[in-house]
């Protein structure tokens, strides 16, 4: 196998992949029109016509109206909150056909990499297209392992969180702050992207680890090239200095599923802040820092957590036909969490996986958990009611994630930062994509306006109130002019004192 190579001060990295096209070249677009004389025809109130180019994608029937060119052609702009309807970008990275329920990794069923593959080898395919081979699965793994050493002044930073601190809001912290250290980037150059990329898939785990150990006041450990990425995982939130603690099979096995079904998820809430925090050519360290903040909304990455909740207010299976008929009936304060997607109208195919896997860990750890009951009993009859089949509303990721995560160990404020610890592949990887395949400009949405016309500003009632010495201004809008009335006595004499004394010159700076 290769051995890492050594790039001066960048520290350990391989030689990445060779990339299709440099930073900033023009490529042609991954999706194609969908015909020659395909398109569609908007009729403005003023009687024009404006002919929009149709869009289609490598797989599925989908169509996109390409409105590139809209107000540069026609004066309009679209209106789409939470982009519901829009595409930002073009991608190949992860397909998703919500109404099917299918989800595929560069082309890959997401549930068949979860059930035969390991998380680095499905790391390599996202970042780079492929699946690695041997040699080089092998020379990743050990990329990757080099880069899970932390830095020491990035391990000082953990010394300043308070006891109990959200193991989320250190991680945005942290994170932010290793642009500090790593801060040698050249956006354009292949082989520094790629270290920038294997550094945070590698060194995101172990600060997620420490960000938990430092929430619970216990000592930091350090990650052992003897262990696989989801056992290393495992140790570090797990094992302390007083005694020796072996990696249970089953449960590095469930990390390593659950690494998998989170590393990537199209053009997500996280993921496209991370594209457009990218877009303006930040630091990529300061962009992921951005996609963990926007994943820590219950909304969003705080989904699982909620569940759980949900499951321990509905307490025993006996009561689940109750809390149905007050979801129903829109009770105050009662909600179904872990049902329904923004992209899937089917079942998400995660969540059958998930619900398969939870059942085997459970088992091949020897234990039992009785919200298992309760959410096998809730999906069982909420699946067979029309009132949520009829609405799209199926278990989806994270229903069934929580009860695994419970049963490994992991609390429940570290459940948002096991989902930001995996999807990193996926962020990282959509951010090379972005700035090697041309697409890097710069997010600028723009908004309809609901706010009032143009107002004339007067005389300002605080000024006023709080500096009666000034004058009010007769000059059209000029700054009012202090005279000889506004100031004091003492001032006036120590004025007259200066006019005598000696003074040293003042250089003039000029300021903008």
């Amino acid at each position: 196998a290769m051995r890492p190579k050594i790039s001066g001060a960048l520290g350990c990295c391989a030689q990445p992949p060779a990339s299709p096209t440099a930073a900033g070249d023009e490529v042609e677009p991954m999706a194609k029109a969908a015909g020659e004389d395909e398109y569609a025809v908007l009729k403005l109130p003023d009687g024009r016509e404006h002919k929009i180019k149709i869009l289609k994608p490598t797989v599925g029937g989908d169509l996109f109206l390409d409105i590139r060119d809209l107000h540069a052609k026609s004066g309009c702009f679209t209106f789409d909150p939470g982009f519901t309807c829009t595409a930002s970008c073009v991608s190949a990275i992860t397909y998703i056909d919500g109404p099917k329920g299918i989800c595929l990794y560069r082309g890959y069923p997401v549930q068949d990499l979860c059930a035969r593959g390991e998380a680095l080898e499905v790391a390599h395919l996202i970042l780079t297209g492929e699946l690695p081979s041997p040699d080089q699965y092998e020379t990743f793994v050990t990329e990757v392992k080099c880069h899970m050493l932390v830095h020491e002044k990035v391990k000082a930073m953990f010394s300043n969180f308070t006891l109990k601190a959200h193991p989320m809001a250190i991680m945005v912290a942290v994170l932010g702050g290793i642009s500090t250290i790593f801060n040698e980037l050249d956006p354009a150059n292949s082989e520094h992207r790629w270290l920038a990329c294997t550094r945070l898939i590698a060194k995101v785990p172990v600060l997620a680890a420490w960000a938990y150990k430092t929430s619970i006041g216990q000592p930091l450990m350090y990650p052992k090239t003897s262990l696989s990425f989801a056992e290393n995982f495992l140790y570090l939130m797990f094992a302390t200095p007083m005694e020796e603690y072996v990696v249970n099979p089953a449960a590095a096995r469930a990390i390593n599923a659950f690494m998998i079904l989170h590393m990537d998820h199209e053009q997500n809430a996280s993921t496209s802040t991370v594209r457009i925090a990218g877009s303006s050519q930040a630091n990529p360290y300061a962009c992921i820092a951005a996609g963990v903040a926007s994943l820590w909304g219950p909304a969003h990455g705080g989904a699982n957590e909620a569940v759980i909740t949900m499951l321990e207010k509905i307490g025993t299976k006996d009561k689940v036909a109750q809390f149905v008929a007050d979801v129903k009936a829109k009770k105050q304060g009662v909600r179904l969490m872990g049902f329904g997607h923004r992209v899937y109208k089917n079942y998400d195919p995660r969540a059958r996986y998930m619900k398969t896997l939870v059942a085997e860990v459970l088992r091949d750890l020897g234990t039992s958990d009785p919200l298992l009951e309760v959410a096998q009993e809730l999906e069982k009859v909420a699946v067979g009611d029309e009132y949520f089949t009829s609405r799209k509303l199926y278990p989806n990721v994270d229903y069934y994630s929580g009860i695994m995560l419970r049963a490994i160990g992991i609390p429940t404020s570290m459940f948002t930062v096991m989902f930001a610890m995996s999807r990193t592949v996926g962020w990282v990887s959509q951010w090379n994509e972005m700035v090697t395949e041309g697409q890097l400009r710069i997010g600028r949405p723009r908004q309809l306006y609901a706010g009032s016309d143009a107002r004339v500003f007067g005389e300002s009632v605080v000024r006023s109130k709080f500096r009666p010495g000034l004058r009010k201004s007769n000059s059209g809008g000029m700054p009012p002019v202090a005279g000889p009335g506004d100031f004091t006595k003492e001032q006036v004499k120590r004025q007259e004192q200066a006019k005598t004394g000696f003074r040293i010159p003042i250089p003039f700076i000029a300021t903008r």
